[in-house]
C-alpha cells in the first residue's frame, strides 16, 4: 500500500501496523528518509543496538549474497519481541533492487519470519523500480515517499523543537526564520540547533524579528552564499575570488559545498513550485530566497532545469564527501566544484 499523507505517515510511523511487515521509505532528502526510518524502527524495538532483536545491512552487504537477508528475515528472536530487519541503499543498483524486491514480496505473504519487520531505507526510486512496485502492490507492506517538506510543515517543526527546548519566535520571527532555513532535512536540524543554543537552552524566551536578525546576521557565511550565486549564474571568476574571501576569513571548504548545496535547493524548490502552477515571485519567497536577489535566483531558474539539476547534485555529493574523507585539499576541491557549476551554468546560456 502507499502512505501518503503527513498524518497518515506520522501515524503509521509512531503506531506501525502489526499487520504490515515491510516498508520502504524513500526519497531524494535521504536524511529526511533516515529520519522517519529511525523513528519507525524506535517503535518497533526501542532499543536499535541490540544485536539479539535488530539487524542492519547495507547493499554492499546483500549484493551477490541473498542468502544472507533472507537468514536475517528468517531468524526468530531469542528474547522475545519484534525482530527488525534494516536495510539501508546508497546506491541504484538494479539487481540490488530485484532481490529486495523479491524478498520483500515473500516476507509479505509470510514466508519468512512473520513476526520480523523490514525497513528498507532507498534515494528516490523511480516508478519502474521493483522494490517500490513490491511495496505498493502488497496489503502487508507500505511505500512511504518523502517530499520536500513544505512550508508549514517546517514551521511545525521549527516550533515543536524550539519548544522542547523551551525557547520560542514571534510569528513575524518564525516566518523570517523558516523562510531562511534550507529544505533538506538534516540541514534544518542543525540550523534550528544553532538558534536554540543563541536563545538559550531552557531559558524560557521567545525572541523577536530584531533579535533574530542580530543571529541572523552574525553568520559568516555570506561570501560562501554569493559564491553560490555567482557560480550558478554563471560568473565563475567572482565566483572563485568570493569563495577565496570566505576561506581567508576562516570559512571551511565543507561549508563551501553545503551552501552551493543549499543553493541547489532552492532552485530546485522554485522549479518545483512553478511547474506545479505557482507564480515566479511566490516560488522565490516559498523557496527562502532573499529578496534582493530574488530577480539573479529567477533568471537563473529559468535555465537550470531539474534534470541539470541533478547532475550537478551528483557533483556536490562527491565534493562533499571528498572534503571530509579523502585528505585531498578541502579548498581545491571546493574550488573545483564552483567552477564546475559556473562551466556548466555558461553552457545552459547563462
Amino acid at each position: 500500500m502507499i502512505l501518503a499523507k503527513r498524518p497518515d505517515v506520522d501515524r503509521f510511523l509512531a503506531r506501525p501496523d502489526p499487520a504490515i511487515r515491510a516498508v520502504v521509505i524513500h526519497g531524494k532528502d535521504r536524511s529526511g528518509v533516515a529520519e522517519r526510518a529511525t523513528v519507525l524502527c524506535k517503535a518497533i524495538t526501542p532499543d536499535l543496538n541490540d544485536p539479539f532483536n535488530v539487524t542492519v545491512l547495507t547493499d554492499t552487504d546483500i549484493d551477490g549474497d541473498e542468502a544472507r537477508l533472507e537468514e536475517a528475515l528468517t531468524a526468530l528472536s531469542m528474547i522475545g519481541g519484534r525482530r527488525l530487519v534494516r536495510v539501508r541503499l546508497g546506491g541504484e543498483k538494479a539487481s540490488v533492487d530485484k532481490m529486495l524486491a523479491a524478498a520483500l514480496k515473500t516476507h509479505a505473504d509470510g514466508g519468512f519470519n512473520p513476526d520480523a519487520m523490514l525497513v528498507v531505507e532507498a534515494g528516490a526510486l523511480g516508478r519502474d523500480s521493483a522494490l517500490r512496485k513490491a511495496a505498493e502492490a502488497s496489503k502487508a507492506a507500505a511505500s512511504i515517499a518523502c517530499y520536500e517538506d513544505e512550508t508549514g510543515d517546517v514551521a511545525r517543526m521549527t516550533r515543536e523543537a524550539l519548544g522542547a527546548d523551551k525557547v520560542g519566535l514571534t510569528s513575524d520571527a518564525l516566518e523570517r526564520f523558516v523562510s531562511r532555513l534550507p529544505r533538506e532535512r538534516g540541514l534544518m536540524r542543525q540550523e534550528i540547533e544553532r538558534l536554540v543554543l543563541y536563545v538559550g537552552p531552557g531559558s524560557g524566551r521567545t525572541i523577536d524579528v530584531e533579535e533574530l536578525e542580530a543571529h541572523l546576521g552574525v553568520e559568516p557565511d555570506a561570501s560562501l552564499q554569493d559564491a553560490a550565486l555567482q557560480a550558478f549564474g554563471g560568473r565563475p571568476a567572482p565566483s572563485q575570488a568570493g569563495l577565496r574571501r570566505a576561506l581567508a576569513e576562516g570559512e571551511s571548504a565543507v561549508m563551501a559545498v553545503r551552501q552551493a548545496s543549499i543553493h541547489l535547493g532552492k532552485l530546485r524548490r522554485i522549479n518545483v513550485l512553478q511547474g506545479a502552477g505557482a507564480g515566479a515571485k511566490e516560488a522565490a519567497k516559498s523557496a527562502g530566497v532573499f529578496w534582493k536577489q530574488e530577480a539573479e535566483m529567477l533568471r537563473q531558474a529559468r535555465s537550470w532545469r531539474l534534470e541539470d539539476l541533478d547532475i550537478v547534485q551528483d557533483s556536490v555529493n562527491v565534493a562533499d564527501v571528498a572534503t571530509k574523507t579523502t585528505g585531498m585539499p578541502e579548498a581545491l576541491i571546493a574550488e573545483r566544484l564552483l567552477l564546475e557549476i559556473a562551466a556548466r551554468a555558461r553552457r545552459l546560456g547563462l
